[in-house]
């Protein structure tokens, strides 16, 4: 479960503020949303742990083959063009949109949204945050994303102009012209 520090009107951090926060104190995992309050992030257990990196790796084998971007883990952080700063649990950039990062934006907290995400429910996570969190995603340019459910057996499709569409286990999702040629099967 996260827990969420509304720092106005004491302070206000600068992104530069919020790196060196999160540099000074490596283990916490932070984000801060678009209004800039501190969210205090959880870890999750072993069952989570293990189903995100099996997400990591699936997602780094269809890139490693396909060689169009760069895969993320959650513990990169993105500046969100509207102003939050985020670390989804997969997170993928296309080749071209990173490589027009300079090499300090690709060194810090890239100034960049994200092509594609995951964001897995873990049994602490509210629904509601991570669907808050996944709007945030979409406004500042996601393409695709999936909010995956293990406790409600679902998976949320976010999409550039469209609804969100539910659908439930067993699924079979697809990268879509995002991810040319990626399945996932979720039972």
């Amino acid at each position: 479960m996260a827990t969420v520090l509304d720092l106005q009107p004491i302070v206000s951090l600068t992104r530069e503020q919020f790196y060196q926060l999160c540099q000074n104190n490596p283990d916490l995992i932070l984000e801060r949303d678009p209004l800039g309050k501190l969210i205090i992030m959880s870890p999750v257990g072993g069952e989570s742990g293990a189903q995100e990196a099996s997400l990591i790796f699936k997602v780094s084998l269809w890139n490693h083959q396909h060689q169009l971007g760069v895969v993320f883990s959650s513990s990169t952080i993105f500046s969100l063009p509207q102003g939050g700063d985020r670390s989804p649990d997969v997170a993928w950039v296309s080749l071209s949109r990173w490589e027009g990062l300079t090499p300090e934006e690709r060194e810090k907290f890239p100034p960049i949204c994200p092509d594609f995400v995951i964001e897995l429910r873990s049994k602490s996570d509210r629904l509601k945050p991570l669907q808050s969190k996944m709007l945030e995603y979409l406004t500042s340019g996601l393409k695709l994303g999936w909010l995956i459910n293990p406790q409600q057996k679902q998976v949320e499709i976010y999409r550039q102009n469209q609804p969100m569409e539910i659908i439930n286990f067993p699924a079979k999702l697809y990268g879509e012209d995002v991810l040319s040629g990626f399945s996932l099967s979720l039972d």
